[in-house]
């Protein structure tokens, strides 16, 4: 509960400014701007650094709009702070006027903010975190962004503890943390690997359900914020905000982007009856979704975590905006994946790809330049809006997942689907209206399984969540080759290992933007879970003790990213009359059966096929390629007569060949279940 006020007395020296929320530090003066139209007073209440020990508070008298404000002399730039909002009209059951809430602009907290039944219960103040009220200077040293364009960008997608936490090769200080990232160890195998942009899981401040904590498990992904400004302390030694900059400085300097991965569709103040622990006790009507008429706070749903944002309100377009511009400048970060992204766009309950918020974002000359890739639905309705989003965005394209996946499990019928997704799903995302590059492909994501796990289990293995194997993916298009799980069967081993790398090919050889998971490069095993979300430990941390059959994907997946850098044909658009933005190249497209001839309208309805031919040719760069996919259990003969000289670049059935090799024969007979590239002359 409020502790009583100290003899400390500090001095409001005016009204102060409305303008910026949050607090601001001016030499021994702070100016405090909350907005809070829910609250009848707000106070600010000040704390040792050191043991939380409460020193004294202090009313912002003035008031603007919505926006509660005051100047104040003589605070210490060391202490902490919170807030206290006496509501208007009390909520029932909460108890808000005697609790105290986390500053929605607080930029750094002293700590993780960690569930406690019986704290929370009795209105214990030293569960809250506490606010800093001055940030550490900082001195970039000249380091800038990368600024990778959009056609060349390999997106790389993990978790800070996780990738570190075992890898003794990084220092044991830094092991699962912001700075772990950056060690030798790690910056040299993120370079050696060639991708472009690290996508960082959630590092907002958040808090695991009440529910995991009760269970003894955790939210180890962080989807689950309370703040959108303070990054999290877990992943820290000491000052976060300081280890941060100093991990994007450092992975900039080496060329390499931060996207961070972010969630503005719900906070972790759950559901109508969750805990109060900031928005709830200062903007609580206006903030959270509600069902259309309804009064008496029974939030929409729509993200499946017990709230939804009103991104389409005025307090939440603001604060979204000033945080993207915040971790855009202040932190330097190059972009954003936005979890659940169709809430952002929704006016109530109906989504439009004309939202206010993603009008203001085109319009801001920082956000608009940015990456800015949608998770392009939740759970509400009309949730699925893939394809729909602004002119500039890039999506997740689940449809090229799905589509990639049944096509190498050996399902029939999905030759031109497939087709369509090698081209950049021009289906989806139309010619003159989006970019080729706004597909952001992908075969695994954080959650499902993991590369390794698609070719292992039919069946997820859940039970370590405490759900029953309720929870997760249901329709994961995997296949386990003849035993469900692990075995030391060499004959289908070996064919995991080979679809493993077909569908890495694929990914790096299609239009748009490819995402890779990280450790799918070194066969991790989430042992079948493919809803890792609670899982801190082995299950979800990569292990870097590599055997030869992991070694081998590491050099595959090095070798078909280099690949992909090496030929413009396979980064750039392959249609010549994309008119959506300017290119140098001007490419044709020929789609081959295996006995040379071009495909024909009829040709596309054989639902028995399963092998594709692709040639892609520029005439100013003076060659072609020719990709040969091969889903079927038998061998293909395609006929290279018309091709002289041909070089294979890549053919996934020849495991220890990754080098270019010159081919005389007329004939060329494609393995099953494989993959080539060719280098052909025009």
């Amino acid at each position: 509960m409020i502790t009583s006020e100290s003899d400390i007395r500090l001095t409001r020296v005016g009204p102060g400014s409305a303008t910026k929320l949050g607090l601001t530090f001016n030499n021994n003066t702070i100016n405090v701007a909350i907005y809070a139209p829910d609250a009848a007073q707000i106070f600010v209440h000040f704390f040792k650094p050191d043991t939380e020990e409460f020193i004294t508070k202090v009313e912002l008298t003035s008031r603007t709009g919505k926006v509660f404000h005051s100047e104040i002399l003589g605070v210490d730039d060391s202490w902490l702070y919170a807030l206290q909002a006496i509501q208007k009209v009390p909520r029932k059951g909460h108890d808000v006027d005697q609790r105290l809430l986390i500053d929605p602009y607080a930029k750094s907290l002293n700590k993780s903010l960690v569930w406690q039944q019986s704290q929370y219960v009795n209105k214990n103040p030293f569960m809250l975190p506490k606010a800093k009220i001055k940030l550490c200077e900082f001195d970039w040293q000249g380091v800038t962004k990368p600024n990778i364009s959009r056609h060349e960008t390999i997106l790389y997608e993990l978790h800070v503890k996780g990738f570190s936490i075992n890898n003794r090769e990084v220092a044991e200080s830094n092991r699962g943390k912001y700075l772990g990232l950056i060690d030798p160890a790690s910056i040299d195998y993120i370079k050696s690997l060639g991708i472009t942009s690290l996508q960082l899981m959630p590092i907002f401040s958040f808090m695991s359900e009440p529910r995991l904590q009760n269970l003894g498990l955790t939210n180890y992904w962080g989807y689950n914020p309370v703040s959108f400004f303070a990054p999290d302390q877990r992943y820290a030694n000491e000052d976060a905000v300081v280890e941060i900059k100093t991990m994007i400085r450092e992975l900039h300097r080496n060329g390499i982007e931060v996207i961070l991965d972010v969630v503005y569709n719900h906070t972790a103040e759950g559901g109508t009856e969750g805990p109060v622990l900031s928005f709830k006790g200062l903007v609580e009507a206006e903030f959270y979704l509600r069902d259309e008429g309804d009064y008496n706070f029974n939030y929409v749903n729509y993200s499946g975590c017990g709230n939804s944002i009103n991104a389409d309100s005025d307090f939440g377009i603001k604060i979204i905006m000033d945080s993207l511009r915040y971790w855009l400048t202040e932190m330097q970060v190059d972009g954003f994946r936005f979890d659940l992204a169709a809430t952002l766009g929704r006016n109530g309950d109906r989504y439009n790809r004309k939202a206010a918020l993603f009008r203001a974002m085109a319009q801001d000359p920082v956000i608009s330049a940015a990456k800015l890739i949608a998770e392009p639905w939740d759970i509400g309705p009309e949730g699925y809006q893939l394809g729909n989003f602004p002119s500039q965005w890039f999506e997740c394209n689940d449809r090229y997942r799905d589509t990639a996946r049944r096509f190498w499990k050996g399902d029939l019928g999905l030759v031109p689907e497939l087709a369509s997704r090698l081209l950049g799903s021009r289906d989806i995302f139309k010619k003159g209206r989006r970019s080729h590059t706004s597909s952001v492909n992908y075969i695994t994501y954080h959650d499902g399984f993991t590369l390794h796990d698609l070719v292992t289990y039919q069946q997820r293995r859940n039970e370590a969540n405490l759900e029953q194997n309720r929870d997760g993916h249901n329709g994961n298009f995997s296949e386990n080759y003849g035993v469900e799980g692990e075995t030391d069967d060499i004959s289908i081993n070996s064919l995991r290992q080979q679809q493993k790398r077909n569908l890495l090919a694929t990914l790096l050889f299609s239009q748009g933007v490819p995402h890779l998971l990280a450790g799918d490069e070194v066969c991790r095993t989430q042992k079948g879970n493919n809803n890792a979300y609670c899982q801190d430990n082995e299950i979800s941390w990569l292990s870097w003790n590599l055997d030869i059959s992991q070694q081998s994907l590491l050099s595959f997946t090095q070798y078909v990213i280099q690949i992909r850098k090496r030929f413009p044909l396979l980064q750039r658009c392959f249609l010549h009359d994309d008119d959506f933005e300017h290119s140098d190249y001007h490419h044709h497209v020929n789609w081959l059966k295996p006995n040379g001839e071009s495909k024909q309208i009829d040709d596309w309805q054989n639902n028995e096929n399963q092998c594709l031919g692709l040639v892609v040719a520029d005439d100013d760069l003076g060659y072609q390629l020719l990709l040969i996919l091969n889903a079927s259990e038998r061998h293909v003969d395609y006929n290279l007569c018309d091709f002289k000289s041909a070089q294979r670049i890549l053919d996934t059935s020849l495991v220890n060949e990754l080098k270019e090799v010159t081919v005389t024969q007329t004939h060329y007979n494609q393995s099953p279940r494989s993959l080539s590239l060719w280098r052909l002359p025009l």
